[in-house]
């Protein structure tokens, strides 16, 4: 990255006094209503929104949060910093909002390190008021981040020895004793994608006095390194529905990992197709179940 994507709660504060921040929460929406960020719009969405990967799947996706984005009153001049309740409570759901405005091509986005505890831990105002932002829209260009991949791309990168698979799921699905974090049988099959290394998401991230925040760069390499990344190695992530990877993906751009992306569809979407290999089995002698006869 060549500017941070993180801001501390000061430094949100600060940018409230400007016309061209636009807050959001991606909270639930009665967290949001019990207290919020002032001027905060509330897109949980971003959150739940379960993508696929296909042309329609992702032109779908593309208008929806085009759509959503323009109506919280983003032109594409404004600076839009995003925020969860905190950074390991959120299911990486800031994250995922930082991804998508990035892969829709939006020049100024922020992340609020920490979260909404860390904003009130710092003792700042919050509101239950909802603000009536202005609706716009803003340029939209997928082409302009490479941020994403699809389906045949994850297929090619399974296929790539050069190019790191990083699993930042939850470890009973890593192990295959569950499907996702909406129940051990969400999707039809277990496991993980061929080749694949493990890194839980929460490893990124570590207490602090305002709460869980990022780990320093020097321990987020540490981290990468035990799976064999480097800040040259080319990196593909992925998790249930891209919401946890997105926090991890935000953690080694952060760290200066040059070259990761994110298979946004993730075991939601590569479960569900019975012709895609997977592995089962302790990792240390996976077996390779390929598509059914």
């Amino acid at each position: 990255m060549t500017e941070k994507v993180l801001v501390t709660p000061a430094e949100l504060s600060e940018m409230l006094s400007s016309p061209t921040t636009v807050v959001i929460d991606t909270r639930n929406p009665e967290a949001y209503a019990a207290g919020h960020i002032p001027g905060a719009v509330n897109i949980h969405e971003i959150f739940t929104y379960l993508a696929t990967s296909t042309p329609d799947g992702v032109k779908e996706m593309s208008e929806k949060f085009a759509a959503a984005f323009g109506a919280a009153g983003l032109s594409g001049e404004e600076t839009a910093v995003i925020y969860e309740q905190s950074m390991n409570t959120g299911f990486g759901q800031s994250c995922r909002g930082y991804v998508l405005l990035t892969y829709l091509g939006y020049p100024k986005v922020k992340i609020l390190h920490g979260g909404y505890a860390a904003w009130t831990a710092a003792g700042l105002p919050s509101t239950t008021e909802v603000p009536t932002p202005t609706s716009k829209t803003f340029a939209v260009d997928p082409s302009a981040a490479s941020i994403l991949v699809d389906l045949e791309a994850m297929k090619a990168a399974v296929a790539d020895s050069g190019k790191v698979k990083l699993d930042t799921r939850d470890v009973d699905e890593w192990i295959g004793e569950s499907s996702s974090p909406y129940g051990k049988d969400f999707c039809p099959r277990k496991g993980r994608i061929p080749g694949a290394v493990w890194i839980e998401w929460y490893r990124m991230m570590k207490p602090s006095p305002d709460g869980p925040m990022f780990k320093s760069s020097a321990e987020i390499l540490a981290e990468c390194a035990s799976v064999g990344i480097t800040p040259d190695t080319p990196v593909v992530l992925y998790c249930f529905k891209g919401a946890r990877a997105s926090n991890t993906l935000v953690a080694l751009k952060e760290a200066g990992i040059k070259d990761v992306s994110l298979y946004f569809g993730s075991w939601n979407e590569w479960s569900r197709d019975p012709s895609l290999p997977i592995e089962q089995g302790p990792p240390y002698a996976p077996t390779m179940l390929m598509a059914a006869e």
